[in-house]
């Protein structure tokens, strides 16, 4: 059962798992998720799901992934390690096959039986504008035995509309969707903005929700997703609210965004703009929103 996000102290873990893609060149996945953490003070056990050469959206890529039954024995090695008790975080994004899922689960537990302050972070990595690039079974069994059991998710727009099962034109449905369905704490990117040209990253917590909104910057590099799940881990886990979390999350991705796209970068540049990972001095627009119904999925 997910629970509610809570500040953690100097004092607690401070490491996360995070299991997710793998690519030699680039930054995404764990390469993006891996790198934000530590700069922000989180060590890091970074799991492969896949790995591949670089992104597949810069051409054909071989793939690899490890047989199901040595991933199964990878993540038992791991729920059995000596150091669990300094972990404070799972952080799941891309999967490389159905069997996964199970083996992920069982992590999960391993962790918040060591720690039941530790929280669980679900990227649903499965599809976007052009619909799910996963196979439809791996993605119903994130939809149905991931996101029930985290204490956070980050889908962007498109992931929400394919797990809910309708479109979301807009922010009132959007924000309508994101109320009804597990988890509690729902943070969906590329949200639809109030303000034109702009986009948003909406955060449903609880009876809550607040927008970060900013400008649209055309043909993004890939990662985006990746850097804000693992940036928005972190800022919590240093004990900062959520919708300071939110703010300075968004903050931080738009401000490496802009600097990458105005350099002409087809990868996010990380390592050159590490500081704004810490000290973002981009400007979003924040405001509350009011969500439509009451209901909840389970």
């Amino acid at each position: 059962m997910s629970h509610a996000p809570s500040a953690h102290p100097a004092t607690t873990p401070k490491a996360v798992i995070v299991v997710s893609s793998h690519v030699v060149r680039g930054s995404v996945g764990n390469r993006a998720a891996v790198f934000a953490l530590e700069t922000l003070g989180n060590p890091v056990w970074a799991v492969p799901t896949v790995i591949l050469p670089w992104h597949p959206g810069h051409g054909r890529a071989t793939r690899i992934v490890l047989a199901a039954e040595q991933f199964a024995a990878l993540m038992h090695d791991l729920e059995s390690a000596p150091w669990l008790g300094e972990v404070a975080g799972v952080l799941s994004g891309y999967l490389g096959d159905v069997e996964q899922v199970t083996a992920l689960k069982s992590l999960v537990s391993a962790v918040r039986t060591n720690n039941p302050n530790a929280l669980y972070v679900c990227d649903p990595v499965m599809g976007d504008l052009g619909g799910l690039y996963v196979k439809q079974e791996l993605a119903e069994r994130i939809r149905d035995e991931l996101m029930p059991i985290a204490d956070i998710a980050t889908p962007n727009r498109y992931e929400l509309a394919w797990m809910v099962g309708r479109d979301l034109p807009d922010l009132r449905v959007t924000a309508e969707a994101a109320s009804e369905f597990a988890p509690t704490n729902l943070l969906v990117t590329s949200a639809p903005a109030m303000m034109k040209n702009f986009t948003g990253n909406l955060l449903i917590s609880g009876a809550n929700a607040w927008l970060a909104e900013h400008h649209i910057i055309p043909n993004p590099p890939n990662g985006l997703g990746d850097l804000t799940g693992a940036v928005f881990l972190a800022r919590l886990l240093a004990g900062q609210a959520m919708d300071k979390a939110l703010q300075t999350t968004t903050a931080a991705v738009f401000e490496i965004l802009a600097r990458t796209t105005r350099r002409g970068g087809d990868e996010l540049q990380l390592e050159t703009d590490a500081q704004s990972l810490s000290h973002p001095m981009a400007m979003v627009q924040m405001r509350r929103v009011s969500i439509p119904g009451t209901g909840r999925r389970a």
